[in-house]
């Protein structure tokens, strides 16, 4: 499923050709996805302009100017590509329609942006703009990785007691939003955190220096387009390269990149994830 990085690269992607620029026409081609579309959402949808474009955790929120924001959630094989964009800003022409395109925006600036999910995970809401933040699913996530309300004391006290493993609670987004297992996998061990460490067990200064180690992981991997494992693709149909940079993440069996190092990256299972880690260089 993507994660923060790719999301953000989709919305980025996205951005030139929708905010700012109506949606002549929408095209809505099931009555649902992982749930049932909002009544009339291709009336709803057509001739708004998209004001702005904004991501939460692993969410995309369009705000239209109608006063209500389109919500869209990628799933586990979602894409949302873009093609005839006029700025020049991709060279795609507008593809022959493919069976699982399930939503198509046509922009007015000739641009159009194709939603196409094979396994339908993906999911599309339509909620008052004004109270978007109390939505069911954005009402209980924490503060943003790369925002204000994410340092050092919030983690502290975050994982203060706290009995779960240190991977588990990375992985709750009521604690930090749009963390996955990849990207946390790659702190950990940047940090030399064993993912098997109760979160309550490490101390404040190795929880405090997690912050920033986190913060530049996903920075990293939003400078290279995210991560194409399977179906990730970024808004102009190509693939993100960040895999090539993993440390632990997928390695199982290969050796430990930390120089002086001679062991070898360990696969674990918890909670019904992988967890990739050094168990030499992190404790």
């Amino acid at each position: 499923m993507p994660e923060l990085p790719e999301v953000e690269t989709v919305r980025r992607g996205l951005s030139p050709a929708m905010e700012g620029v109506v949606i002549e026409r929408a095209d809505v081609n099931r009555p649902d996805l992982r749930w049932p579309f909002p009544d009339q959402m291709a009336e709803r949808l057509s001739g708004q302009r998209v004001d702005r474009l904004r991501r939460r955790s692993k969410y995309i929120l369009a705000d239209l100017d109608s006063g209500e924001t389109l919500l869209i959630h990628l799933g586990m094989s979602g894409r949302m590509t873009v093609s005839g964009d006029p700025l020049g800003q991709f060279v795609h022409n507008h593809p022959t329609p493919e069976k699982h395109d399930h939503v198509v925006f046509h922009m007015a600036n000739g641009a159009r942006i194709t939603f196409n999910d094979p396994r339908r995970f993906g999911a599309m809401d339509l909620l008052p703009t004004d109270t978007a933040h109390e939505h069911k699913l954005l009402s209980v996530l924490g503060p943003e990785p790369l925002g204000n309300d994410f340092h050092e004391q919030h983690l502290i006290d975050a994982f203060r007691g706290k009995n779960t493993p240190v991977k588990s609670a990375l992985l709750d987004q009521r604690i930090v939003a749009g963390l996955g297992n990849i990207y946390v996998c790659e702190a950990l061990y940047r940090g030399g955190v064993s993912p098997r460490r109760k979160a309550g067990q490490i101390s404040e200064q190795r929880v405090a220096a997690l912050v920033p180690i986190i913060r530049q992981v996903l920075e990293e991997a939003i400078r290279a387009g995210g991560s194409s494992l399977r179906d990730f693709r970024q808004a102009d149909g190509e693939l993100g390269y960040f895999q090539h940079s993993f440390d632990v993440y997928g390695r199982e069996d290969e050796p430990c990149r930390t120089e002086g190092c001679d062991a070898k990256v360990k696969r674990i299972t918890q909670s019904g994830r992988s967890s990739f880690y050094c168990a030499q260089c992190q404790r």
